[in-house]
Order: C-alpha cells, then sequence, then structure tokens
C-alpha cells in the first residue's frame, strides 16, 4: 500500500483550514486517511508559530515507514528543522535543480540593447 503524508483541506468556503494526513495514496484529498500528523491554518500570518504543527515523531515514524510526502509538506517538514530520509533528498535536489529559471522577453530583450 502506498502511503502519503498530505494535506486534507477542512474550513468553509473562502475560510480554508488544512490537517496534515497520513492516507493512502489512492483515497481522495478529503477522504479517509490513517492519522493526522499536523495541522496548516494559512490565514495566519507567516511567522506565526500555530500556522503549521507537527506530531515531530509521528512525522518522522511514517517518512522511516516509507511515505512520501508531497511537495508543499515538504517544505514544511524541512522549515520545522525536521530531517528527511536521503531519498526523498535526492528526488528535491533534482527537482529544484531542474527548475532553472529561463529570463523573460523584457530581460532578453534589455541585454541585447
Amino acid at each position: 500500500m502506498a502511503v502519503k503524508i498530505r494535506l486534507a483541506r477542512g474550513g468553509a468556503k473562502k475560510v480554508s483550514y488544512y490537517r496534515v494526513v497520513v492516507a493512502d495514496a489512492r483515497a481522495p484529498r478529503d477522504g479517509d486517511f490513517i492519522e493526522k500528523v499536523g495541522t496548516y491554518n494559512p490565514l495566519l500570518k507567516k511567522d506565526d508559530e500555530n500556522r503549521v504543527t507537527f506530531k515531530k515523531d509521528r512525522i518522522e515514524y511514517w517518512l522511516g515507514q516509507g511515505a512520501q510526502p508531497t511537495e508543499r509538506v515538504i517544505k514544511f517538514i524541512q522549515a520545522a528543522g525536521i530531517k528527511l530520509p536521503s531519498s526523498i533528498e535526492k528526488k528535491v535536489a533534482a527537482k529544484v535543480k531542474g527548475q532553472v529559471k529561463r529570463p523573460s522577453k523584457k530581460e532578453l530583450k534589455n541585454t541585447a540593447s
């Protein structure tokens, strides 16, 4: 069974609130999940300590069991200071390396002048 660590949306319209959950990869976004391991409230300020909360020991446990976090959850985990397994770090590094910023048409025109 493929397991993912991802966000499940809650809250009302225009007032979003997310739970960080461990779920079967085939389950729908807001469907059944195995365990709730944190929360994310995008309405709070970016420097607020309650914007993203984790159960650190459970995140580490599930990463050790082979659960694959989504891109957004990887960013949250890294910001929280939780160590990712080397296999996931390699995937993140390869993705960042592949995202080379191309100059815009304006920049190209300015450098040509």
